[in-house]
């Protein structure tokens, strides 16, 4: 049976081994993106996604069968904070890995459905695959934070600044996402309007599920003291 001090050393070892195959993930979309509107091979982009999906998912059920199978003599003292918010926990990974899933449906979709490249709504669906990397990069800094802190009882660490970014880039997505369906149904060029419509919302839900896993961050948080996910009120004058 592990010691307390072991059971959230592990959790945190299995968070950053997910985080890094997580964000490999998802940050080769722009790059499949790319690839696919200068018309070169997307096989092996499209095949390291599935495959950096698979091990996210591999990961995932073992950091949830950890915190399912533990009660809190496994878990220890030391890590009440995970006992207490073990629910809420297996949610929050659940969401994380929806990321992921949504990557590699975008990745496979892309190369299935072929759709024309050469035209506006294209460009706005690729201007959201890029939105990814900062996206993805600065909620993987804020999930690793967050996590961290979990597993120390004498943590204080504020999220503020990477919970606002990630929410910042999520509304800028909403308008590109909105223009690029709406440009879809004005251009009588767009043979498919629907298509781009179905990628625009796609890639938006990804930046969605990725604002919802800091909504649920702020929520977790809102009971543990030294983890700071909103800022603070103005003083009363």
């Amino acid at each position: 049976m592990p010691s307390d001090v072991d059971f959230g050393e592990q959790l945190e070892a299995h968070t950053t081994d997910y985080l890094d195959r997580f964000e490999d993930c998802v940050t080769l979309l722009p790059e499949l993106f790319d690839q696919y509107a200068a018309g070169e091979p997307t096989d092996e982009t499209v095949e390291r996604i599935e495959t950096l999906e698979s091990d996210c998912d591999d990961i995932i059920h073992d950091i949830n069968a950890a915190i399912t199978n533990a009660g809190p003599g496994e878990m220890g003292l030391l890590n009440s904070r995970i006992h207490y918010n073990a629910s809420a926990l297996l949610e929050f990974y659940k969401n994380l890995d929806t990321v992921a899933n949504l990557a590699e449906r975008i990745a496979d979709e892309l190369v299935i459905v072929n759709p024309p490249h050469d035209n506006e709504c294209f460009e706005g669906l690729h201007e959201l695959a890029e939105h990814t990397i900062e996206a993805v990069t600065v909620l993987e800094e804020v999930v690793a934070q967050f996590i961290h802190a979990l597993c120390t009882t004498d943590a204080s660490v504020s999220l503020v600044d990477g919970i606002d970014r990630v929410s910042e880039i999520e509304s800028i997505c909403d308008d590109i996402r909105n223009g690029v369906i709406e440009q879809a149904f004005a251009d009588d060029a767009i043979e498919q309007p629907l298509v781009y419509r179905e990628f625009a919302i796609l890639l938006d839900e990804l930046h969605n599920t990725m604002e919802d896993v800091t909504d649920q961050i702020i929520i977790i948080a809102s009971n543990e003291q030294g983890i700071v996910t909103e800022p603070k009120p103005a003083d009363d004058e």
